[in-house]
């Protein structure tokens, strides 16, 4: 958190950081809130589904008053795949748009009621609180756990399947007409709303320098290692600080680790509810398989059930990443930032399932780094994978 000390500007005093209510997202701005929290007056604004987790990391909360948790719950974790379905992406996108200006009008609110900040810290899917910093003349930044889903004029674009990067014209040529299919995407989205995100005080998508006004002109936070991501042209508001881990220590039951055992983890993050009975389903096969080895299954659901046992699986609610993860050899995973991350500072060996948003990207970027295994296949491949399994345990 070095690098994000080095930027704050002098004079600050006041920070406030705001996040949605989900782990991918409120973890790392609770990270970059306890560190900060140290040398400024830090403020975590969320939603009520947070109010817990930002307690447990000891930080002040501030909490909107309108119903968002089961909204945008709905939003964030359908019971479909949303991928690159330009309709499934459209709906998504209709109903998010109503929560944004609630949002924007409740944080204004909030700031006149107790004050406000000198710099405000906006998780990148809270696009809104540009509008709002700047009628509240408030130096605004964006973090971003995910950089490689930023739209550049060259590089590998993300959200089209786990790209490489292009080595041949023709690989260049079929980039640029997938950077093409994106920026046309999200044009033809901002016109359908343009009435509804007009009401947010956003009026338009790009900045004439091209740049992406949903992000900070100012600056972008990311929270990656520049090293990792694939080469580009980044925004000059990017700035690289590293990874910003951190779970909040709620007193979870341990998983059941055996004495003499090789332990995997396998987890789908806390979305993605429509396909974990599945990859838990491909997970027993696998377990059956390799009867010397114990696999956890997690929900990452922190009010679940207890544990299931059924032999060497068992599925778990919750597992925390900071007391847990350095107790499994191998992790199974979907390419969530959080996790992914997690992995590598503790140079764990990673299988990576992807199933949506930008999980395809992590996973080329892991399998291009030689930092991960990228699982293609499906399920079946899942149910077969012992012999990768034996073999990143003995490297």
């Amino acid at each position: 958190m070095q690098r994000l000390f080095d930027l704050i500007p002098a004079g600050v005093t006041y920070i406030d950081l705001l996040a949605p209510p989900f782990a991918g997202h409120l973890h790392p701005v609770l990270a970059m809130g306890k560190a900060l929290s140290a040398h400024y007056q830090v403020r975590i604004i969320s939603t009520h589904g947070a109010k817990k987790r930002i307690e447990a990391a000891g930080l002040s909360a501030l909490i909107l008053p309108g119903e968002y948790d089961q909204p945008l719950l709905a939003v964030a974790n359908p019971r479909y795949a949303i991928k690159s379905s330009p309709l499934k992406l459209y709906q998504q996108f209709r109903h998010v748009v109503g929560l944004l200006k609630n949002f924007a009008d409740e944080l204004e609110q909030i700031w006149q009621q107790n004050g406000k900040p000198e710099l405000a810290i906006a998780d990148f899917t809270l696009p809104i609180a540009g509008e709002v910093c700047r009628k509240a003349d408030v130096l605004w930044w964006t973090s971003m756990p995910s950089p490689c889903v930023l739209e550049s004029p060259d590089g590998t674009p993300a959200y089209c399947g786990g790209l490489m990067p292009a080595k041949t014209m023709l690989g260049r040529n079929w980039h640029f007409l997938h950077r093409k299919k994106v920026r046309l995407f999200k044009l033809a989205i901002f016109w359908l709303f343009r009435d509804a995100i007009r009401q947010t005080g956003i009026t338009r998508l790009y900045r004439h320098d091209g740049s992406e006004s949903a992000y900070s002109p100012t600056r972008i936070l990311a929270l990656s290692e520049r090293d990792f991501e694939f080469p580009q042209r980044w925004p000059a508001a990017l700035t690289f600080i590293g990874p910003a881990l951190y779970t909040p220590a709620l007193g979870y039951q341990a998983p059941p680790f055996k004495v003499g055992k090789r332990h995997v983890l396998v987890t789908l993050g806390t979305h993605l509810d429509w396909h974990k009975d599945a990859v838990a389903d491909a997970v027993r096969v696998l377990a059956g398989t390799m009867p010397d080895w114990e696999f956890h299954f997690t929900d990452g659901n922190a009010a679940g059930d207890d544990n299931q046992q059924q032999g060497n699986f068992c599925r778990i609610p919750w597992v925390d990443y900071d007391c847990w993860l350095s107790h499994y050899d191998v992790v199974i995973h979907h390419g969530g930032a959080g996790i992914m991350w997690h992995c590598l500072k503790r140079d764990i060996p990673a299988l990576v399932y992807p199933v949506d948003y930008d999980q395809f990207d992590h996973a080329a970027r892991l399998a291009y780094s030689g930092k991960g295994i990228w699982l293609r296949g499906g399920l079946k491949k899942l149910e077969q994978a012992g012999a990768l399994l034996r073999e990143v345990v003995r490297k």
